[in-house]
């Protein structure tokens, strides 16, 4: 699951994404993987483990929820 999201306003100078991943290592742990940074950029990563998937997709809705609140619109990514 993949959440790609940006944020732009030409008045700020601002151009901002942010994409939350979650995926399972090869030892069956989960991972919630955050990418965010200035479009363009490659971005700051951060990851966070979690021992079931439940736990790691209530803490993905929590960071969209905010993430839409800060005024980031969900974007599809290309390919």
């Amino acid at each position: 699951m993949i959440w790609h999201s940006e944020r732009v306003c030409a008045a700020d100078n601002m151009a901002r994404f942010y994409r939350v991943e979650l995926c399972r290592t090869l030892f069956g742990e989960w991972v919630l993987v955050r990418v965010w940074g200035r479009i363009g950029s490659f971005g700051r990563r951060r990851e966070e483990r979690f021992g079931s998937r439940n736990g790691a997709e209530v803490a993905l809705q929590a960071l969209v929820r905010a993430k839409q609140r800060r005024g980031y619109r969900p974007v599809p990514l290309a390919g």
